[in-house]
């Protein structure tokens, strides 16, 4: 176990420096210049940025400095906003992005399982044919459409009491009715494919031997259900958990800007249409990493709780 451990922080750091690497050079064939816009800096600090990022300096010695001031955990300073840090940019508004994204990776969780489990009960009838069908909704229609049906949904039900009831847009930490939809709206993709993940393993989880030996003893349908079918049909709901972070934070990005929330997502699209190369590159490698991270911790997790799992040239 420790050697796959270490094989998975090797591929972990691997991964993390092709990330990098591959954004760096991205950033530089794209055309333009971040210093030379509406709203261009003064020659003088013009020239102190160049000296700093060595833009005055060959491809291969930016490469260089890039790197070398990542590994110190320094990402610059914004090119396009005035005398403000990207690590700055990361500390202020990544939480806001994390809570939202926790909170929508709970409703995708939750969600998924009830459906899923739903679907596999009432097999081939009405509630498995809705259950699906918003299944593939959830997966084939894209983010920002389901963002903007669900804030027409918050004016109708707005103007129907009269009242705001839930805010269409904005934000203000710690209170739940700014989260709850742009949570709901960014959950529902991941939502529907963990219920059909669910589904299909209870499905095959039915078939099992050892579910027939418990129909044998006399076990009830609900003693059968949570107590075998269940536990074993979510060892492969574990095994997404890392893409379906991964799916939760960059479906963010969409979700913040449309409901104009200060997260970490919209700033790095308002840096990608600014050319902020010091915003994007840290920004990238920063959810990057934090996303190899969470995969990696998954993957962990799956291989110390599933005995099933035998790797090769490992030794438990």
């Amino acid at each position: 176990m420790n050697r796959y451990i270490l094989q998975r922080l090797l591929s972990g750091f691997i991964t993390i420096w092709f990330i990098a690497t591959a954004t760096f050079f991205a950033m530089h064939a794209v055309p333009g210049d971040p210093l030379s816009n509406e709203k261009a800096v003064s020659p003088e600090i013009r020239k102190n940025l160049e000296v700093r990022y060595g833009l005055d300096q060959p491809l291969h010695r930016q490469y260089l400095i890039f790197l070398g001031n990542m590994l110190q955990g320094d990402f610059g300073i914004s090119f396009t906003q005035q005398n403000r840090r990207v690590n700055d940019i990361i500390y202020e508004h990544f939480p806001v992005s994390a809570s939202l994204g926790l909170l929508a990776l709970f409703f995708a969780g939750l969600g998924g399982v009830i459906w899923g489990s739903i679907a596999a009960i009432w097999q081939n009838q009405w509630p498995d044919y809705v259950l699906m069908f918003l299944v593939i909704c959830g997966i084939s229609v894209p983010g920002f459409v389901i963002a903007g049906l669900a804030q027409l949904g918050i004016l109708q039900l707005n103007s129907f009491f009269f009242t705001t009831i839930l805010p269409v847009a904005g934000w203000k930490t710690g209170e739940l009715r700014y989260m709850l939809v742009p949570a709901l709206v960014l959950s529902f993709g991941t939502l529907a494919y963990i219920a059909r993940l669910m589904r299909a393993s209870l499905l095959e989880v039915s078939e099992a031997d050892y579910i027939k030996t418990a129909r044998a003893k006399g076990l009830t349908s609900t003693q059968i259900f949570f107590r075998h079918k269940l536990r074993n049909a979510l060892l492969p709901i574990i095994t997404v958990l890392g893409p379906a972070i991964t799916a939760v934070t960059t479906g963010g990005f969409v979700v913040e800007l449309v409901f104009a929330i200060p997260g970490l997502g919209r700033y790095f699209v308002e840096a990608v249409a600014q050319l902020d190369y010091t915003v994007i590159m840290g920004t990238t490698v920063f959810y990057g990493t934090f996303l190899v991270l969470m995969v990696m911790i998954v993957d962990i997790i799956y291989g110390l709780i599933d005995p099933r799992i035998r790797l090769t040239g490992v030794s438990r």
